[in-house]
Formats: C-alpha cells, structure tokens, sequence
C-alpha cells in the first residue's frame, strides 16, 4: 500500500506569469479521485492525498503542499535532480532520483485548442505510458524554461514538457487504482523566496524504496 502512496505522490509532480516568460507563482489545483480499487474508496483517496494541492515554482525548482491526512508536500530541488515526498506516516523525508524513470511512453499526441480553464484557450497533450494514460492541458502562456527540466525524466515530467513548454492547467490521470482529476482553480504570478524551496532545517531524508 505504501507504494501506491508514493505512486500516486508521483503523480501530483504532475501538476502564468509574464508572457514569454518563465512563470514564477503559485498554482492551486482541485483534486478529484476516482477509485479503482474496491478497498479504498474515492472519498478515501481524497482525504488522504488532499482535495486541495498548492503548487509553487521558481526558476527550476517547485513545492507541492496539500491538505490530505496521508500526503503532506513535496519538493523538486534543480540543482540536486531529486524529487522529495513527505507523507504522515513517515519520519522521514523520501527521495527519487529524477534522471531515472520507470514508466514507458507508448505514443504521443498533442490536440489544438480543446477548451478553456480561468480564460485560458488550452492545448491538450495526451500520453499513453505503460501504467495508463495521462492527460495535460495548458496554455502557451503559463510557460516554463524547457532546459531547466531536461533531466527530470521521472514521472514523464520532461516528456510533457517537451511537448506544452507550460505549466498544466488541468491533468487526468488514469492508473489502476484510481482516475486522478486536477484543475487549476486560481492562477496567482508572484515573486517567491527562494527559502520555499529548501528543505526544513534538521529533518531526515532517506532514499525511496519505490
């Protein structure tokens, strides 16, 4: 089962400012979780993953901080290439390493103006991986600098990058557990302490099993 929590923590990397330009803000998404999985129901995806999700970024790095009982934040840091998960029922801060990815891509494709988030005329990315299709929308607006992330392969991060050069607005996410749908319902540009995105002072970090 822990697996699967840091799964789906994967997921929420996946996941708006000046024009042209890289976006420096805040992003908060509304997520919705649709089981698949007789033993755990929707309502108790939610509760633990969080219905709210935070997403913060700067330059090359980003921090994700929900509201579940189970799944607290995470913390992509550029400079070290990893990913960091902090879950409730663990002391320790889990890391991957993002160079590496374990999922495959199957097929690509990329769909023209499909619908419209906060005003946004959004472009649709779709990719269909090993463990389920992914859908991205996003608009051209909301970029981020393609290079900073050309080693974040985990999660197909750079892979949806490669195609949108932007920020999702809107993802669903099909697993076999669950359909994870997240769309942005506030998009704030702003200037952020680069502090946001450093680990607390002291705490313990251990690479992830998974």
């Amino acid at each position: 089962m822990k697996k699967i929590f840091i799964t789906v923590a994967i997921l929420l990397t996946v996941t708006m400012s000046a024009f042209g330009q890289s976006f420096e803000g805040k992003i908060v998404y509304k997520n919705t979780y649709t089981t698949k999985n007789p033993k755990v129901s929707s309502q108790k995806w939610d509760a633990m993953m969080g219905t709210t999700q935070e997403y913060f970024i700067k330059k090359g790095n980003y921090k994700t901080v929900a509201n579940g009982t189970l799944f607290q934040w995470q913390l992509y840091i550029n400079k070290e290439n990893k990913l960091y998960n902090k879950m409730a029922n663990s002391e320790a801060v889990l890391w991957n390493d993002c160079s590496s990815n374990q999922d495959d891509i199957l097929k690509i494709e990329v769909n023209k103006k499909v619908l419209k988030i906060l005003g946004y005329k959004c472009d649709e990315v779709i990719l269909t991986c090993k463990s389920g299709v992914q859908k991205y929308y996003f608009s051209k607006k909301n970029s981020v600098d393609l290079e900073l992330f050309a080693n974040h392969k985990y999660g197909n991060w750079f892979d949806y990058l490669s195609k949108s050069k932007a920020l999702p607005l809107k993802s669903i996410i099909e697993t076999a557990q669950f359909t994870l749908e997240s769309i942005a319902t506030e998009v704030k540009p702003m200037k952020l302490d680069s502090k946001v995105f450093e680990l607390p002072v002291g705490i313990k970090t251990a690479k992830s099993p998974y």
